[in-house]
């Protein structure tokens, strides 16, 4: 099967491929597979001599796999990615995509315990052999554990107050489903404002269960490697964080945004930006898919 828009309708699907200037024989890397949706549109670029390689932990993506000889659907995180290419014998690349995030695949299936929208166990691993559950964190992690979490990857206003009412919760009655957590946070949050409040706090238990921010870090590094000299990366992103690792990272070549340069005065950064400002849906775009509303693409070619 491929693009599979049940699974997971691409985002900024002909701005971030046609931004990445692929030709008929470029080898590309499409580090989040999902449903297939980029890496279908990536594959139509290509000629015999051409080859993709796919990444995604998640085993659910698998089913999705493009039949083609010139494709290869590795699994696994992309947070390893140069290791497993250097399995396969690949050493560079022309063109790498990444559009971080939730498939919309799992925000729907509701065992996956993303969504706070249905009763499900709070998991929220992509990859399903990972150990830790958000419902681990939860009951186990510490005061100074969940107010880093909640305090980095959220703009939740009363973090305190939020970590202070899990750790109550939690000596009475263990956290185990989603509807329990979303519970818990409606008297939390602001009159009116509690459908954002639960994305807040659901986002933030995801990316530290997840570890999708070291990922991406490790993701932009190895990519200074991977891509030949000229070759171009595409980064989505939806997370004020995560958009801005990226910018810092292709405007200064470090993700604290500070300029280092040579003797010459020269900028020392392994890219130059292709586009200065974000590329966001257009209205059309987002009256297909309300759920690429945060997205942001960004593109850089290495120097």
């Amino acid at each position: 099967m491929t693009n599979n828009q049940d699974y997971h309708i691409p985002v900024l699907l002909h701005e971030s491929v046609d931004g990445l200037a692929i030709t008929s024989t470029s080898i590309v890397l499409d580090v989040t597979f999902g449903g297939g949706g980029h890496s279908t549109y990536i594959h139509s670029k290509l000629g015999p001599e051409g080859f993709l390689y796919a990444v995604d932990q998640d085993q659910d993506a698998h089913s999705n796999a493009i039949d083609a000889t010139n494709f290869k659907l590795i699994n696994g995180n992309f947070k390893f990615v140069k290791n497993h290419l250097l399995a396969l014998g690949v050493k560079r690349v022309d063109a790498i995509l990444a559009d971080i995030g939730v498939s919309s695949h799992q925000f729907d299936v509701a065992e996956r315990g993303f969504s706070f929208r249905a009763s499900a166990p709070l998991d929220m691993r992509m990859n399903q052999k990972s150990a830790r559950t958000a419902a681990q964190l939860l009951n186990e992690g510490s005061e100074a554990e969940l107010l880093r979490v909640f305090n980095t990857y959220s703009d939740i206003p009363n973090v305190f107050r939020l970590v202070q009412t899990i750790l109550s919760l939690r000596q009475s009655s263990l956290f185990e489903h989603t509807d329990q957590l979303a519970e818990m946070c409606q008297p939390l949050a602001q009159k009116g404002k509690e459908h954002k409040y639960l994305a807040q706090v659901f986002q933030a238990l995801r990316i530290e269960i997840n570890d999708e921010i070291d990922a991406l870090k490790k993701l932009l590094e190895d990519a200074v490697d991977l891509l030949n000299d000229g070759g171009r990366i595409a980064v989505i992103s939806y997370h004020s964080i995560e958009d801005r690792m990226v910018k810092n990272y292709f405007k200064k070549g470090n993700f604290e945004g500070k300029e280092e340069r040579d003797f010459y005065g020269n900028l020392l950064r392994p890219f130059d930006e292709i586009n200065r400002h974000p590329i966001v849906p257009s209205e059309e775009e987002l009256n297909r898919n309300n759920r690429a509303r945060s997205a942001k693409l960004r593109i850089a070619q290495k120097r």
